[in-house]
């Protein structure tokens, strides 16, 4: 089994910065990829950001130039850094996980969610 335990989350001013975390451990074979994604109310939950094996990131257009995803390999653990905030940024944020597991080259994984709150 794998887990994901998520943090930093919180209130923050439009034009502030917050760190999220996302920590991943239990049985970790191959990691393909780490992502987040969010989900404001009463929207569906979409892409925010994601970075490969290989270190290829990509990020949806909205967050482009503001947030920057990173990994630290050894914890297992990667990072949503988002600066400049808006409150269209208000969200609940969700990490991913795409694993390689024994029986199929990938499986997601996603945390529990954490609540970013931008005021105006």
């Amino acid at each position: 089994q794998v887990q994901l335990v998520e943090s930093g989350g919180g209130l923050v001013q439009a034009g502030g910065s917050l760190r999220l975390s996302c920590a991943a451990s239990g049985s970790i074979l191959r990691i393909n990829a780490m992502a987040w994604y969010r989900q404001a109310p009463g929207k569906q939950r979409e892409f925010v950001a994601r970075i490969t094996r290989e270190d290829n990131t990509n990020y949806s257009v909205s967050v482009k130039d503001r947030f920057t995803i990173s990994r630290d390999n050894a914890k297992n653990t990667w990072y949503l850094q988002m600066n400049s905030l808006k409150p269209e940024d208000t969200a609940v944020y969700y990490c991913n996980l795409d694993l390689a597991t024994i029986v199929t080259p990938s499986k997601n994984y996603w945390g529990q969610g954490t609540q970013v709150t931008v005021s105006s």
